[in-house]
């Protein structure tokens, strides 16, 4: 498996004969955001590869597609000439693309390809926010994928989701290779305390219990919305036990890396 990681939660990862996209942002820094209720963030760092150096994508696994910081206006663009997308139920009708298939949390998808292996994506349940909070920050999952058949799933991507009991689940549950998991620790000002996405801590704990061959560390910077961000994760890991540690990979933005 072939991971690049682009920056945020953008990430290419080349598996099977599929070039596979993760939630596509590609905007240049300095524009603000608006993510409703009074809430916004800042982009504060490019891409690490331009989306017109990317290449031909056969599939976007988009985890949500109402949030600029997983789906901006040039990742947007990017979605016509992709071969399939994957994401959640709602974002169907609001992307209105053909070629896009929605998923709620349990379900799968088996995608087929001329001279590529089949792809069976099922969707993993987030929650990206404090309790009860689905009905305003909406509706977000992450993506197993395998060869179907297989026992392990190849890669796993978090989604933006807080530590909960459903992804706890998750992780004692399926065996991953390669997990992508999504950390920084969101928070807003007006909304005090409360956090949107796993924290440094949270991510470790995360990883502790799905004990996958490699985990990569995504969308942990470039936004300011990242109140933990790559110092709490850095902390978080450098505090983890010798075991975990040993199953991150820290990779280069805009690097090819075979994991």
């Amino acid at each position: 498996m072939l991971v690049t990681r682009i920056g945020g939660p953008t990430v290419v990862v080349d598996l099977a004969g599929w070039r596979i996209l993760v939630d596509p942002t590609f905007d240049p820094p300095g524009r603000t955001y608006g993510f409703g209720l009074g809430t916004s963030s800042t982009k504060t760092l490019p891409p690490a590869v331009p989306a017109q150096e990317l290449g031909p994508i056969d599939l976007v696994l988009l985890s949500h597609d109402h949030h600029a910081d997983n789906l901006d206006d040039l990742g947007r663009e990017l979605l016509g000439a992709a071969g399939r997308i994957v994401s959640t139920r709602s974002a169907v009708g609001r992307l209105g693309l053909p070629g896009v298939t929605g998923l709620r949390p349990g379900q799968s998808t088996v995608l087929d390809a001329v001279g590529r292996a089949p792809l069976e994506v099922t969707a993993t349940p987030c929650r990206h926010g404090p309790p009860f909070s689905r009905r305003i920050v909406g509706d977000v999952i992450g993506f197993a994928v395998r060869r179907p058949g297989a026992a392990r799933y190849d890669l796993w991507v978090s989604g933006d989701t807080v530590w909960y009991r459903g992804l706890r689940q998750v992780a004692r549950r399926i065996d991953v290779d390669v997990a992508v998991v999504n950390a920084g620790g969101v928070r807003f000002g007006i909304t005090g305390p409360v956090t949107y996405s796993l924290t440094g801590a949270d991510a470790v704990r995360l990883i502790e219990e799905l004990r996958p061959r490699v985990a990569v560390p995504a969308h942990y910077d470039g936004w300011s919305h990242f109140a933990d961000g790559l110092g709490g994760l850095r902390r978080a890991v450098e505090r983890a036990s010798p075991d975990t540690r040993s199953r991150i990979r820290w990779l280069s933005d805009g690097v090819p890396t075979e994991l």
